[in-house]
C-alpha cells in the first residue's frame, strides 16, 4: 500500500515523531496508518525500557488554577537534559497533562496516569514521547488543592511552581499573587505553627537542644532554650508568621489584613526542580 507525504505528516502530528521516523513506520507498515501508529508507540515503549535506569532530574514543574478559582494543581514531567526541558513541545506536553488533570479532578498521581489522552492512557502517552524525544521521562509529582479562592505561580523557567488557597471567594488578585511568590521565595513549611508537623517539631527541638548542649548550656535548661529557637523557627518557616518579602516590617498574616481582616491562608503546595 502506497502513502504520501500528507501521510507522513498526519502521522508526525498524531505522535510527534520525526519525520524520517514517521517515513520509515509508514513503510515498515506498507501504508497502513495505524500499524505505522502502533510501531511509533512501540518504538517508544523500547525506548523506555532501554532508559528507565537513567536519572530524570531535569524537566519542569507547572501551576495551574480552575476558571472558578476553586481548585489549583501542580504537575511536574520530569526529562533527563535542560535541553530537552526547555522544549516547547514538551513544555506544551506537560501543560496538555495539566490541563487534562483539572478537567477531570483526578485526585492524585496514579488518577492522572490513567486518564485518557488522545486514545491511550498518559502514562502510555509519556512512554510513547519517550521514543519521540529520546530521553526517559517520568511525570512524578501532582498535587491539587481546592479553597474558597486558589492562586498559582510559575517561576520563569518552569522549576518552580506554587498554588494557595484562601478562605475567601474574593481575593485581591495581586494580593494572591504575592502570597503565591511568597511561597516561591521563601519556602514555608506549613501554614501556621499549628500546622507543623510533629516530627518536624521534634527533630528542630533536639537540633537545638544538641546545639546548645555543645555550647555547654546546662542540662536544666536545655527544654527553655529550645523552645526560643523553635518559636525562632516557627517564624522564619510558617507562612504566615514569615516576613513579607516586599516589606520587611510586617508579616504576611499582617499583610493580608491590610486587604481583609478576616483572610487568611488555609493550603498550599509547592515544588522546586533543581533550583
Amino acid at each position: 500500500m502506497a502513502f504520501t507525504t500528507a501521510d507522513v505528516v498526519k502521522l508526525r502530528k498524531a505522535t510527534g515523531a520525526g519525520m524520517m521516523d514517521c517515513k520509515n513506520a509508514l513503510k515498515d507498515a506498507e501504508g497502513d496508518f495505524d500499524a505505522a501508529l502502533q510501531i511509533i508507540r512501540e518504538k517508544g515503549k523500547l525506548v523506555a525500557n532501554k532508559r528507565a535506569d537513567r536519572e530524570a532530574s531535569e524537566g519542569v514543574a507547572l501551576a495551574k488554577v480552575t476558571d472558578d478559582k476553586s481548585t489549583g494543581a501542580i504537575v511536574v514531567l520530569n526529562c533527563e537534559t535542560d535541553f530537552v526541558a526547555k522544549n516547547e513541545n514538551f513544555v506544551a506536553f506537560a501543560q496538555k497533562i495539566l490541563d487534562l488533570a483539572l478537567e477531570n479532578k483526578a485526585a492524585d498521581l496514579e488518577a492522572v496516569k490513567a486518564l485518557n489522552l488522545d486514545g491511550h492512557t498518559v502514562e502510555e502517552q509519556v512512554s510513547e514521547q519517550t521514543g519521540v524525544i529520546g530521553e526517559k521521562l517520568e511525570l512524578s509529582y501532582f498535587k491539587t488543592i481546592s479553597a474558597e479562592n486558589v492562586a498559582g505561580y510559575i517561576h520563569p523557567g518552569n522549576k518552580l511552581a506554587t498554588i494557595v488557597g484562601f478562605n475567601k471567594a474574593e481575593v485581591d488578585a495581586t494580593v494572591a499573587k504575592d502570597v503565591a511568590m511568597q511561597i516561591a521565595a521563601m519556602s514555608p513549611v506549613a501554614v501556621n505553627k499549628e500546622s507543623v508537623p510533629q516530627d518536624v517539631i521534634e527533630k528542630e527541638l533536639e537540633i537545638a537542644k544538641e546545639k546548645y548542649r555543645q555550647e555547654g548550656k546546662p542540662e536544666n535548661m536545655l527544654d527553655k532554650i529550645a523552645q526560643g529557637s523553635l518559636n525562632k523557627f516557627f517564624k522564619e518557616n510558617t507562612l504566615l508568621e514569615q516576613t513579607y518579602v516586599k516589606d520587611g516590617k510586617i508579616s504576611i498574616k499582617d499583610f493580608l489584613k491590610q486587604t481583609d481582616n478576616d483572610l487568611t491562608v488555609t493550603v498550599f503546595d509547592r515544588y522546586t526542580l533543581n533550583v
